[in-house]
């Protein structure tokens, strides 16, 4: 596996990551043995890289990966370099609440590090942005948990360019975690850029949309089951069709260039930047191996403007996220 560097400490990780929202029952059951088969086959295709968060599963996502951790006695610390977030909480509607005091941050890494077996991570993210709180305050606070030895690097999610700069310029960002892939573009309108201008990785969550940038995207039936989906405007009718229309012919470039669907979509990820880390979800070992695949790919400069002519800038149908879950999240364009 190809690595690139994770933010600006000199810390390198694999050029494709695991986002492991899949190990809560996010997008679908699964269990502690399903997770663990993810960790195994991650380590025998060198993914060292792992995402996870206080919030996924209510900390089972982070327990599964603290097992895991635990059963591999002394090595468990040098197999992979882990990033955990805080900033979210559930609010007595079940909506999200924000938080991003010193106390609530300090407390929910503590938790984070026992859940995960660790004594540091090596990223932590602010999870959402809480606007009580300046963000160079926040980027104080993150700061002496550096010097504290907690945590090596921070990070935040789904924040604007702008937001960025103002907390670079108390302390060096590691990385910002937003929405990229094929159907994704916003980035481009500025993250993108001032990620690599600040040294700060870009890592890419949902780098497969979802499912629909891949060989078996979720069928309507089995999106309208999952909770998140059932109400994503991209997984409603007609979008839904017309999306899976769109898709097909990226789908069928992929097997005439002798691709899997997934594997070219993480490709074409990783040449929009050497700064850019995709991070995806799963809960197959097999399709965890397409994912990989995707690091091995060199695209030419005529295979991107195919991939460009299939799926131009714009292409999908409906946005990313309902109204009540852009709740959290910076829109800066």
């Amino acid at each position: 596996m190809k690595k690139r560097k994770l933010g600006n400490t000199g810390t390198t990780v694999s050029a494709v990551g695991i986002g492991a929202l899949s190990f809560s029952d996010f997008y679908g059951s699964t269990d502690t043995e399903k997770s663990h088969a993810i960790l195994r086959k991650a380590l025998d295709l060198g993914i060292d890289h792992i995402d996870t968060s206080n919030v996924y599963g209510a900390g089972l996502s982070e327990e599964r990966i603290g097992s895991f951790l635990k059963d591999q006695g002394g090595r468990k610390n040098d197999l992979f370099k882990i990033a955990t977030k805080a900033g979210i909480k559930c609010g007595d509607d079940g909506r999200n609440l924000f938080d991003n005091s010193s106390e609530h941050l300090r407390s929910e890494l503590d938790k984070s590090l026992k859940r995960l077996s660790v004594e540091q991570v090596e990223l932590f993210y602010i999870h959402r942005r809480d606007p009580n709180y300046p963000i160079e305050e926040v980027a104080g606070t993150l700061a002496e948990l550096v010097k504290s030895g907690k945590i090596k690097q921070f990070g935040f999610s789904e924040i604007a360019p702008t937001s960025l700069q103002l907390a670079a310029d108390i302390h060096p960002v590691g990385a910002v975690q937003s929405e990229y892939s094929l159907s994704t573009r916003l980035p481009e309108l500025g993250l993108v850029q001032r990620t690599r201008e600040l040294g700060a990785s870009l890592v890419a969550f949902s780098p497969v949309g979802r499912s629909l940038l891949t060989d078996s995207p979720h069928s309507f039936e089995k999106s309208q089951s999952i909770a998140f989906l059932k109400g994503n405007p991209r997984f409603l009718e007609p979008n839904y069709s017309r999306n899976i229309a769109a898709t097909d012919r990226f789908r069928l470039l992929a097997k005439e260039m002798g691709n899997k669907t997934a594997s070219l979509a993480i490709a074409w990820l990783l040449h929009q930047g050497e700064h850019i880390l995709p991070i995806p979800g799963t809960r197959s070992v097999s399709h965890l191996e397409e994912l990989a695949a995707g690091a091995d790919l060199s695209l030419s400069e005529s295979d991107l403007q195919a991939i460009e002519n299939c799926l131009p800038i714009g292409w999908a149908h409906g946005d990313r996220y309902s109204v009540v879950q852009w709740n959290g999240p910076e829109k800066y364009c």
